[in-house]
């Protein structure tokens, strides 16, 4: 299994219960590891993060994208990014499953977003069952907020600061709380 065939393979939600699929976690996670360390042990101009990123991603991310470091990852090749992203500092993302941002999304301090679930049954706890998150254009999250696996959230919606986002959010509205509940529409 390649990592294309892996990313693939996590868009079906189906658990990771494979031996193939753990050596593509692990290789990843090796890799990412490698890559963070770099990125976040050192100062680099924007145009340096952005190469570290591109090289994390598996992809060049567009020149508008920035990202103030120290950023996590354990497992990084299944992050898509839009124009105008930018990331703030201390953000975690667990982007086995999947995790796409639309262009002009912003991303607060402290966020993380976490596409993987366990199984509840206990005997099958070990195993991990992807679910993607998407963002569309111009989402603005708030610092240490929490989106968790299978939520997409809407084009123009605010996710206030410290809300555990646990189902998806409407396009042009404001979510809060924990668990995250409509606060209020934003005006057209």
């Amino acid at each position: 299994m390649t990592i294309e065939e892996f990313k693939e393979f996590v868009k079906e939600r189906k658990p990771l219960d494979t031996p193939e699929c753990w050596r593509i976690l692990n290789e990843a996670n090796d890799e990412a590891r490698k890559i963070l360390a770099k990125l976040n042990n050192a100062y680099h101009p924007m145009e340096e993060i952005r190469e570290i990123m591109s090289e994390l991603f598996g992809y060049a991310v567009p020149e508008s994208f920035r990202v103030f470091p120290p950023f996590y990852t354990d497992f990084g090749r299944n992050t898509v990014v839009g124009e105008n992203v930018f990331i703030n500092a201390c953000c975690q993302f667990q982007d086995q499953g999947g995790i796409t941002i639309g262009d002009g999304s912003l991303i607060g301090h402290n966020v993380v977003m976490a596409t993987l679930n366990h199984d509840l049954n206990p005997d099958r706890r070990q195993i991990c069952i992807p679910a993607p998150i998407k963002l569309g254009k111009n989402v603005w999250i708030g610092s240490n907020s929490t989106i968790l696996a299978g939520v997409t959230i809407g084009d123009n919606a605010v996710v206030a600061a410290g809300a555990v986002v646990t189902k998806d959010v409407a396009p042009n509205t404001i979510v809060g709380g924990i668990p995250a509940k409509l606060l209020k529409p934003l005006p057209s």
